[in-house]
């Protein structure tokens, strides 16, 4: 990989991690067409990851360091923990997937760009219907509660298919739910900080116990990693606005396009 396709799939990590258009999907996407799928990408991956966790914290500093300082600060049960125990709950059904279904997920993603496809229009569709609803129903919205936390963690746990949004499905899941825009919109953000750096630390396992090749370089490694950082805290702000906004449709038609034309690609 060169620090030019670095800096491409870096920005494309970066944008695509928290815009409901999916990340993984379009990483594979840029993979074939530039022609550095493989295995010896893992670390480029863990590191484009990681940017984009940082990214997040560095948007939501804010309400980070609150729930830290709520939730470690004091023994008295409070909203923080609260909202930190939600954020462990939406967490159960992404942690049963990854413990026991690991094998049959990384199986899709060897499906090629045919299932990327195929999950992307799915993931229109979601966007569609969420925004339809939201504005048919004309509803307030509430607080997340901790079945409202559950559902959008399953959703999160089915979100780990190429071409399914994450940010997308969990976003429009909770407004489905009837949780208000601006809260669901963080909450999605927040709750995928401890898997995403779980899987990367596994991933990383991988890499030290010398069961997955590893040939980048560092200055590919540092490209990417700075590219995804920087368009990361672009596209979290921009998303939570978006939402706010209930602008979701206009990434609906993006994402049917993209699908399609994956789907094309795949069979060509």
């Amino acid at each position: 990989m060169t620090w030019l396709e670095a800096l491409i799939l870096g920005i494309v990590q970066g944008l695509t991690e928290f815009l409901p258009v999916s990340s993984s999907g379009h990483l594979e996407i840029g993979q074939a067409l530039l022609g550095t799928a493989g295995e010896e990408n893992l670390l480029f991956a863990v590191a484009v990851h990681a940017a984009t966790v940082l990214s997040t914290l560095v948007i939501l500093w804010r309400e980070v360091a609150q729930l830290f300082k709520g939730t470690f600060t004091t023994l008295q049960w409070n909203e923080d923990k609260n909202y930190v125990a939600k954020i462990l709950v939406s967490m159960i059904p992404v942690f049963i997937v990854g413990m026991f279904f690991k094998e049959q997920v990384e199986a899709f993603f060897g499906n090629g760009l045919l299932i990327v496809g195929i999950c992307l229009i799915i993931t229109a569709f979601l966007l569609w219907l969420s925004e339809f609803l939201t504005k048919r129903l004309n509803r307030a919205g509430h607080e997340v509660t901790y079945r409202d936390a559950l559902i959008i963690g399953c959703a999160q746990a089915v979100a780990v298919l190429p071409g399914l949004s994450r940010s997308g499905t969990t976003i429009a899941t909770g407004l489905l739910c009837g949780v208000s825009k601006d809260k669901v919109a963080k909450f999605s953000f927040l709750m995928v900080l401890i898997p995403i750096l779980g899987d990367a630390f596994l991933e990383l396992l991988d890499i030290l116990k010398g069961e997955v090749v590893v040939s980048i370089g560092w200055l590919p490694l540092v490209v990417g990693f700075i590219a995804a950082f920087v368009t990361g805290c672009f596209a979290c702000r921009f998303m939570i606005d978006i939402v706010r906004r209930q602008k979701l449709i206009y990434f609906a038609i993006y994402c049917l396009c993209v699908g399609v034309f994956a789907i094309a690609y795949g069979l060509c």
